[in-house]
């Protein structure tokens, strides 16, 4: 994967964990920072079940799964819950 399709599925998959998790918007630079390190959580959980992202949405399901994981482990260390709708 080259490196502007590493960006931009970093900066859509923090967005989108950000959505998810209700945990607010971060930005375009740290969205791209969650992303990424989501994209390196997801990818090491999933290679542990046997299962490797071959595609563009493989690449960016891989890389929201892990960055919802990392925002949830954030929020509960920090002791703030998601928000929640009214």
């Amino acid at each position: 994967m080259s490196w502007l399709a590493f960006i931009l599925v970093g900066l859509i998959a923090g967005w989108l964990a950000g959505v998810i998790t209700r945990a607010g918007g971060f930005g375009c630079l740290m969205d791209i920072i969650i992303g990424i390190i989501g994209a390196i959580i997801g990818s090491y959980l999933f290679s542990l079940i046997g299962m490797a992202p071959v595609s563009f949405l493989g690449w960016l399901g891989t890389a929201t799964v892990g960055a919802v994981l990392l925002l949830l482990v954030l929020n509960a260390i920090a002791g703030r819950p998601t928000r929640r709708r009214r």
